[in-house]
Parts: structure tokens; C-alpha cells; sequence
């Protein structure tokens, strides 16, 4: 509900890359709430409550990792998307089913900088769609 309210455009296509495809590229399986986002919605760009978010398409996923080093210098992190502010958000894999979204800067790829932004995809939208900002300045 979060992402219509947002006009996030729904995917009436395939994708070139598939899920198992991302799966296997990143080591660990995907989250279900992740999951259905990227098969349903195309990538996004917009503003969500204080925070600007820019969440990659399925299939920029692999080229994006891989571009920044990210797959390389973090193997428990897939990077999703960015903020315009010189920082990735990023799924991290904890253990079977259980994932947090965090926040970490482009440069100095290290978990130590990793900022826990949502316990999940969803809460993760549900931070952000009650304001919940990821810096207090």
C-alpha cells in the first residue's frame, strides 16, 4: 500500500534476470516482503515521508553489486537501492529467514558502517512512511 500510495509503477513486464538468478548472485535467498516487491513493481525514486529513496529494479540489481564492489567486499549484503546521499540501502542476510535493511556509505565498504534502517523490507517502509528519518542532525 505504501509503494502505490507512492505511484510506484507496477510491473507488466518480465524481467530479464530472475529471482533465483539473484538468489544465487548474492548467496542467500531473498525475503518474501522483497520478493514480491521486485516482481510486482519496477524500480522507484521518490521521497517517503523525510527520506528520499531510490530502490534499483530487479534487473540493475546484479550490475549495481557489482559495479560498487558490494557483492565482493560484503557477502552478506545485496545492495537494493540508494538515498542520493552517497549511501546504499541494502538488504543484509543475519541467518535463515531473518534480514535487516540497512543503511551504508558507498565508500569504506565495511558492515561496521552498516546502520540498521528496518527489520524487514516492510518495516523498513513503514519506518519511513511514519517519518522515521535515518539521521538525526
Amino acid at each position: 500500500m505504501i509503494l502505490l500510495k507512492h505511484n510506484c509503477s507496477k510491473r507488466f513486464n518480465n524481467a530479464l534476470i530472475n529471482i533465483e538468478e539473484i538468489e544465487t548472485f548474492a548467496g542467500f535467498g531473498l525475503p518474501e516482503d522483497y520478493k514480491n516487491f521486485i516482481q510486482g513493481y519496477q524500480g522507484f525514486e521518490k521521497d517517503i515521508g523525510q527520506e528520499y529513496v531510490q530502490l534499483w529494479d530487479v534487473d540493475e540489481l546484479k550490475e549495481y553489486n557489482l559495479e560498487y564492489g558490494i557483492i565482493d567486499d560484503l557477502s552478506n549484503t545485496l545492495a537494493i537501492g540508494g538515498n542520493g546521499g552517497g549511501e546504499f540501502i541494502a538488504l543484509e542476510y543475519i541467518s535463515k529467514e531473518n534480514y535487516r535493511i540497512v543503511l551504508s556509505p558507498f565508500i569504506n565498504l565495511d558492515e561496521q558502517y552498516h546502520v540498521e534502517i528496518g527489520t524487514s523490507f516492510t518495516d523498513f517502509l513503514v519506518r519511513l512512511e511514519n517519518g522515521q528519518e535515518w539521521f538525526n542532525e
